[in-house]
């Protein structure tokens, strides 16, 4: 199995890519992604955002979490929103001064890997997936779930040719059947299912324990030098969250746009995933406990695959509820 790429984020002297400032801003940038919808767009689109901070909120669409903790190293994002759990444990242990603030969004069912229906792969005969190309995004919970399932299958990871790939690629390579499966999540993983059979159903996943959700983080210079701003941030995301909750019919069409999405696609997507109010998001079975035990077990789980060199004794200093 190829080394992946996000093992190049080097700990060494990454602090000193963050700049603290603790002067006003005129303009944050938020990480995020295109084709998956979230409730907070509406926000997003209306400026509600940028007429609660006072300042402008950039949006700015990324391939995969990996490259949005790249771009806050370099200071050129403030916030990413929706960020996967895996690159944000990966560059934590990288020593990348990051925060998880907040549970963006949880889905079990909208991020998957696709077998190719002419692969002749089954969980019968998984291990024939071993000499074969899978296209995944390489270190984010799209990978991590994969290897989760192929360990639970019976099937070596280190015989498997993955292959990076984002999911809008990664569709493309199955359509032709370049790959033997592809994994994805949002909108590519919709259009892969048109040419095959996903590898596990999300409640199979759920069942052996694979627990899937993105995160909001931070860099922690911005956490400490506006935390003012972080909060309405936070405050405007659960205010979205709640009115999406609601009435979701109101607000699809809004959400589908700003995904740059099809509204039944939207629809469809939207009808797989949960979005936490911050009461919940500060209780037991998210960030008051079961978010920090779970991000070790991620941890440990990439090192004991030979996908991350090591880990953390604890997570618990970079994940923060107090500005929920």
């Amino acid at each position: 199995m190829h080394r992946t790429r996000f093992m190049t984020i080097v700990a060494a002297g990454a602090a000193a890519l963050f700049v603290s400032s603790a002067s006003a801003l005129d303009k944050i940038t938020v990480a995020y992604f295109l084709e998956w919808p979230t409730a907070n767009q509406v926000a997003q689109l209306e400026k509600t955002y940028d007429e609660a901070l006072g300042i402008e909120v950039e949006w700015r669409a990324f391939g995969n979490g990996n490259e949005m903790s790249q771009a806050m190293a370099s200071g050129d994002v403030h916030i990413a929103y929706s960020q996967g759990l895996v690159p944000w444990v990966v560059a934590v242990s990288n020593g990348l001064p990051l925060k998880l603030v907040g549970v963006a969004v949880s889905y079990a069912e909208a991020d998957n890997c696709v077998v190719h229906a002419d692969a002749g792969v089954t969980q019968a005969n998984a291990a024939d997936l071993e000499g074969k190309k899978i296209a995944t995004p390489i270190g984010n919970v799209t990978h991590y779930k994969l290897l989760r399932m192929l360990d639970h299958l019976g099937v070596d990871a280190s015989k498997v040719d993955m292959v990076q790939m984002n999911g809008a690629d990664a569709a493309v390579a199955l359509s032709r059947g370049d790959v033997a499966a592809g994994c994805a999540f949002g909108g590519p993983l919709q259009r892969m299912k048109e040419f095959g059979s996903e590898l596990m159903t999300a409640a199979e996943q759920e069942a052996i324990g694979i627990r899937v959700f993105d995160v909001v983080s931070v860099t922690e210079d911005f956490a400490k030098d506006h935390p003012d701003l972080l909060m309405k941030f936070m405050a405007v995301t659960d205010q979205a969250n709640a009115a999406y909750s609601a009435d979701p019919g109101r607000y699809q069409e809004t959400i589908s746009m700003a995904a740059g999405m099809d509204l039944a696609a939207t629809e469809n997507m939207l009808g797989m995933f949960s979005f936490p109010s911050a009461a919940d998001q500060k209780a037991e079975a998210w960030m008051g406990g079961t978010v920090q035990a779970f991000t070790k077990e991620v941890a440990d789980f990439f090192v004991q695959q030979g996908q991350l060199d090591q880990a953390l004794d604890s997570y618990d200093f970079a994940i923060d509820a107090s500005f929920l």
